[in-house]
């Protein structure tokens, strides 16, 4: 589907919080895998996922994995993902509530717009030096983890590439106002330029992981 990492973008310090990273980031691991990216031994990690699964952050689950004996792989648990942040969610939701109750969809619509547009302003900024696909998808991933979007660039080949977003600070604004996502696949176009073809392949309001753009050149 797309190249994996070892970690995702900015990891934190402590090993228990690269952990919870990591598996945020792709998903079931075992204690192996997660030893291996973190350059410490299995049993270390293993020792610290089960610290974590004390505390209700993480479980663990057997998973085929081809001939032989299951491999037990472990997950983040709904309180491990409280641990990633929906910045000012039930107050966002609130806002988006009152205001389609008193003004209607089209006051929403306009909302939203308002947003896209200053949004749209800032990361033009950001990225208006930028000439090749490399450094726009970069800058941008770049941009989206400073706002808590955890987003990686994952490179295809000179013409593709994948934006990688593993977390979504504004979930829970989203799973209440769904244009929110429209007008952000809106935004990763308008910002990237005529040139720039983008599909979305992955998307967390839908059940997935995380959400995935394939951004290539047209």
């Amino acid at each position: 589907m797309y190249p994996s990492v070892s970690q995702p973008v900015s990891a934190p310090a402590s090993t228990a919080d690269r952990i919870l990273a990591l598996l945020k980031a792709q998903g079931p691991l075992s204690a192996a895998e997660l030893g291996k990216a973190l350059e410490v031994t299995g049993e270390a990690a293993r020792q610290q996922l089960h610290r974590l699964a004390r505390h209700g952050l993480v479980a663990s689950s057997s998973q085929a994995q081809g001939v032989g004996r299951p491999v037990k792989v472990w997950q983040l648990t709904p309180d491990g993902h409280r641990r990633f942040p929906d910045k000012h969610a039930g107050l966002l939701v609130q806002v988006l509530e009152h205001v389609q109750d008193a003004l209607g969809d089209a006051a929403l619509e306009q909302i939203i717009a308002a947003r896209e547009s200053q949004t749209r302003r800032s990361y033009l900024d950001v990225l208006g030096q930028a000439r090749t696909l490399e450094e726009r998808v970069t800058l941008l991933a770049r941009t989206r983890t400073n706002e808590g979007y955890m987003c990686e660039a994952r490179p295809v080949d000179a013409h593709t590439w994948f934006l990688v977003e593993n977390h979504c600070p504004i979930g829970a604004a989203a799973r209440q106002c769904r244009q929110l996502c429209q007008s952000e696949l809106h935004l990763f176009r308008s910002v990237l330029g005529d040139d720039v073809q983008i599909e979305r392949t992955e998307h967390i309001q839908s059940g997935g992981q995380r959400c995935t753009y394939r951004i290539s050149v047209s």
